[in-house]
């Protein structure tokens, strides 16, 4: 006889399960707001996204929601009270008091203020980056970061203000330990770039030209029509950021750009945010509204959307079976380019500006920059008048170049008028993450290259979804790390994985 759930966690899953539908038509506005929004609607929409955050909040935090939780738990202790759990019920009541515990923190008024504050920011933002003036966006920032860092405050943190931000994305990682694991990757990342710059440069003139947007739409649906992820469950549009919204495992909405001086961006970005996508199809739908069918952590999150853009989409076994559809788009530019050649320049390394840009050897680079730039934002260590200057200063030290405008700068990113400090770490997070859960998938495939040059890609997200997608929040990121691969969550895996494909493609 099966085990009877108790009608107190039942309860608080039906009441957090309507928490979800709101947050899901939260959801819907900001997509609308990035795609098809006239930009005239930015104030009516502002208003609508903070009332609607407010009425969560105050859902999140309610009388109604703090007494059926404290059926269940004890808040401010994490401990359990109620018999008859299950592991994964006991694992989903904890997150649900530690999330109830950071959100009952922030007072209505603040939700309200703060959400208004950043959906018109953004639109700021993208004025400032079109017309290249980072003066037009920096008071909005500045609003922005004394609000963040009274948001820290309230939160509460031992070491950094930063910490009590970075916990919201990755509840498993403080400032000090992002540093431990970004101090040996940044060595190892400009070791093997300076090794790289040595070597001949790869040839990749035929990636760039004059691409029909047109084409590369149809492109990018064609691609994504070849990935396992249900089309009735999904959607691909156009954004000036390309991002994924998941309303629920049943409606996933991506969006990709496209760029009219080359196409490999589109299909990286339709990758990527496919992605997304699928990790959020493959949680449990039977869980929706418990932590069971939430994403881990954005880290999580992010390593498998660069899982399916990176170790699948810049793989020679993926492009063995789908070159010749991009060849079959675009005959004149590709058809007499041979594989070979295709593979070797679409992972040339290039030190750039733009972080969605940038190459696998580089990317991380990217994302330590912002970090230190964040943490000294956040802190008062560098103020907003002298960040074009900071941020140049620092890619100049990293990568070797230094942008000559505020949009190839600070400006090409969305998350700060968002008010997402905190965010950054998780794109090279990721990374490592999902290098870290590859090491273990090649184990137990190890003719992964064989079925995927032959275009099978199912039995890949069938693994991801058994060991990652399943648990929803039942272990955190470390211990999900360890879970799948047996080894402790570090840079090592990601590091070597790097290695190995570049001393092959530039021959070191």
């Amino acid at each position: 006889m099966a085990k009877k759930t108790p009608q107190a966690y039942l309860d608080l899953k039906e009441t957090s399960a309507t928490i979800h539908t709101y947050n899901s038509i939260l959801s819907l506005l900001h997509w609308d707001q990035e795609t098809f929004m006239p930009p005239g609607g930015i104030i009516p929409r502002s208003e609508q996204i903070a009332l609607l955050s407010s009425q969560i909040h105050d859902m999140k935090t309610s009388r109604k929601y703090r007494g059926q939780l404290e059926k269940l738990i004890t808040p401010s202790t994490g401990k359990i009270k109620i018999k008859g759990l299950s592991i994964r019920e006991k694992a989903a009541v904890r997150e649900w008091g530690k999330e109830f515990q950071r959100s009952s923190s922030l007072p209505s008024s603040f939700v309200n203020k703060f959400s208004k504050l950043t959906s018109e920011a953004s639109q700021r933002w993208q004025i400032a980056r079109e017309e290249n003036n980072f003066k037009l966006f920096a008071p909005s920032l500045s609003k922005i970061l004394d609000m963040t860092r009274e948001k820290a405050a309230i939160y509460g943190y031992d070491d950094h203000p930063y910490d009590a931000l970075l916990s919201g994305y990755e509840p498993c990682m403080t400032s000090a330990k992002v540093r431990k694991i970004f101090t040996p990757l940044a060595k190892e990342l400009t070791h093997l770039l300076a090794r790289i710059r040595e070597k001949p440069v790869i040839n990749d003139r035929f990636l760039r030209g004059a691409f029909d947007g047109k084409k590369q739409t149809e492109l990018g649906h064609a691609l994504l029509a070849k990935l396992p992820i249900d089309p009735a469950y999904s959607r691909l549009d156009l954004s000036a950021h390309p991002f994924s919204v998941a309303l629920h495992p049943h409606d996933s909405r991506i969006t990709t750009r496209i760029l009219s001086d080359g196409f490999m961006s589109n299909i990286l970005s339709v990758l990527h945010e496919a992605g997304h996508s699928m990790y959020e199809m493959g949680l449990p739908t039977e869980e929706w509204g418990t932590p069971l069918a939430e994403a881990v952590s954005l880290s999580i999150h992010e390593s498998q959307s660069r899982w399916w853009e990176t170790l699948i989409g810049r793989s020679l076994p993926y492009w063995k079976h789908f070159y010749p559809e991009v060849q079959k788009t675009y005959p004149a530019k590709l058809g007499k380019v041979p594989l070979d050649k295709f593979y070797r320049a679409i992972n040339k390394v290039t030190p750039s500006l733009i972080r969605v840009e940038a190459d696998e050897v580089t990317y991380c680079l990217h994302v330590i920059l912002r970090f230190e730039i964040e943490t000294a934002l956040v802190s008062g260590d560098l103020q907003v008048q002298d960040l074009p200057d900071a941020w140049r200063a620092k890619m100049k030290e990293l990568l070797g170049v230094e942008p000559k405008t505020d949009s190839e700068g600070c400006l090409q990113d969305i998350h700060w008028s968002l008010g997402d400090f905190g965010y950054f770490p998780t794109y090279a997070l990721g990374n490592l993450f999902a290098a870290h859960f590859f090491s273990a998938f090649s184990k137990e495939h190890r003719n992964w290259d064989k079925r995927v040059a032959k275009g099978d890609l199912g039995f890949i997200r069938e693994w991801l979804k058994v060991n990652i997608h399943s648990f929803g929040k039942q272990y955190n990121s470390e211990q999900l790390a360890k879970r799948v691969t047996g080894e402790p969550f570090s840079e090592k895996a990601y590091c070597s994985y790097l290695k190995k494909k570049y001393q092959e493609i530039y021959e070191l």
